[in-house]
């Protein structure tokens, strides 16, 4: 493995809690994502995930841990800091790495994934870019584009791989077997068994969203249960 940045190093071994809602949600509001990311702190995680430049401006001022922000734009295609522009906005928030979708499909503004994180360093010297991947080929190309992280985010999104039941342990194996640069386990873990064994199969860190700062998913689980009790 390649040298690891001090930023990346924090994350070694933890968890990392992404705070993000969705349109139209009673949670939508950066006051509360900024408040949800401290809660989460301080139950432990060692960085936080986060979407939105107003969210990011908040969160970046409250926590001491390491952010990761990005842009969610639209909800089709690549959509997750879909362009250059939209990486540079990201990275004026001051966090200190900014997720970029990774995957092999068509840009909006017409650069490849390389030439998004290449523009990225050049205008923000110093920032880092965690690659969003849907499949193995996703992250040999983003690591050889220069991403820092590897991020198995979209992971049964993308047409590539098979939607799972909790984390994609086959991908998850896969790029770990590959990886020169830290791999963040993302997408499905529920579970705290889950998120360990991200960690036994090689993830450097682990991403957990739904399950901790997702109210309206969580309750819905809870009420599945005691409807089919």
């Amino acid at each position: 493995m390649t040298q690891i940045s001090p930023v990346l190093e924090r994350l070694r071994g933890g968890l990392i809690a992404s705070a993000q809602a969705y349109p139209g949600e009673p949670m939508r509001d950066p006051r509360t994502m900024d408040e949800v990311a401290q809660a989460c702190v301080a139950g432990g995680a060692v960085g936080v995930r986060a979407q939105g430049l107003a969210d990011l401006a908040l969160i970046t001022q409250h926590v001491d841990v390491p952010v990761i922000g990005l842009w969610k734009d639209g909800h089709d295609g690549v959509f997750i800091t879909p362009t250059l522009t939209h990486a540079i906005a990201v990275a004026a928030t001051g966090v200190e790495i900014v997720a970029i979708d990774a995957t092999r499909r068509p840009r909006p503004d017409g650069l490849t994934f390389a030439q998004t994180v290449a523009g990225l360093k050049e205008a923000r010297p110093g920032i880092l870019v965690m690659a969003d991947c849907g499949s193995l080929e996703d992250a040999r190309t983003a690591q050889d584009a220069g991403a820092d992280v590897l991020g198995t985010t979209l992971a049964g999104y993308t047409g590539e791989r098979p939607k799972t039941d909790g984390p994609d342990v086959e991908l998850i194996d896969q790029v770990a077997a590959i990886a020169q640069v830290p791999l963040v386990v993302e997408g499905r873990v529920h579970t705290p068994a889950q998120a360990a064994l991200a960690i036994e199969h090689g993830a450097f860190a682990v991403v957990v969203g739904t399950a901790i700062t997702h109210p309206t998913t969580i309750t819905s689980w809870f009420v599945d249960a005691v409807r089919g009790a």
